[in-house]
């Protein structure tokens, strides 16, 4: 009986390592969507709005970026 709780617990802890691997991969998809959603709302803006919110058009993506992934 000690073996078949041993494998099973093993087994359960490599389940949960592997969906929480995957919710990673979702998340890190999801924010990285949300950056280019962001950089492509940016780049539809005029250079004077842009001037207005002070970012400059070289500097999109990494705004971008910063605001999705929340570094």
């Amino acid at each position: 009986m000690t073996y078949v709780g041993t494998v099973n617990t093993i087994e359960i802890d490599f389940a949960n390592r592997i969906a929480s691997a995957f919710r990673g991969i979702v998340g890190n998809f999801a924010k990285s969507m949300e950056a280019r959603r962001t950089a492509r709302e940016l780049s539809a803006l005029s250079t004077h709005e842009l001037d207005d919110l002070g970012i400059s058009r070289a500097s999109i993506s990494s705004v971008a970026t910063k605001a999705a992934f929340g570094l």
